[in-house]
């Protein structure tokens, strides 16, 4: 029995040692030589002090600030720790109503804005964090905190213009604006009142 035990036994100790140690150190190696900032968080640091990561959501609800998109991450959304989406089809009625209240909400807090409402400023993204928003939801946003900085609309349409990033490889996703640097961007430029 043993000589059929050994070999087994051999095996799962190998695997261990190599997908439980070797790999993983591996892996954090190459991450931490090759792609550092990333393997870390990518965060974000002002003045010394780390406010963010570029890579995950947070809520800014100012009106001199960009705002994100709507999260379904967590009981009051922005929870790193509960990354999801809502799961709510599309002709779920919770999900209606939760789209109904972004509207509302983004008319009143935008007078001024008259157009279509972009859809990932009242829809949550798939992890319910996602950094990022289009560039047309920026510029919805435009008129709102020119005035709450007094400033006027054209610099803020330039500083979105100027923080957007393209498509990735040139093809794949639409262009956007990551909301934490944008917003770091206004305040380098403009102090609000």
């Amino acid at each position: 029995m043993w000589r059929q035990l050994a070999p087994a036994f051999r095996m799962v100790l190998f695997f261990t040692v190599l997908t439980g140690l070797v790999y993983p150190g591996l892996v954090t190696g190459l991450g931490q030589a090759l792609f550092h900032r990333q393997a870390n968080g990518s965060l974000i640091e002002v003045n010394g002090q780390i406010v963010g990561s570029s890579l995950i959501g947070q809520n800014f609800t100012k009106p001199e600030y960009f705002h994100p998109r709507p999260s379904a991450a967590g009981d009051n959304g922005y929870d790193a720790s509960a990354s999801n989406a809502s799961n709510f089809g599309p002709t779920n009625q919770k999900l209606v109503d939760r789209v109904k209240a972004s509207v509302e909400q983004f008319r009143k807090e935008n007078p001024d804005y008259t157009g279509p409402i972009p859809a990932d400023l009242v829809t949550a993204s798939a992890s319910g964090l996602d950094p990022d928003i289009s560039v047309g939801a920026a510029e919805a946003q435009a008129a709102r905190i020119a005035r709450a900085r007094g400033i006027p609309v054209d610099q803020v349409l330039q500083i979105i213009h100027e923080d957007a990033r393209g498509r990735m490889l040139g093809f794949l996703g639409e262009p956007r604006v990551n909301v934490l640097s944008i917003n770091l961007e206004l305040d380098r430029h403009f102090f609000h009142r």
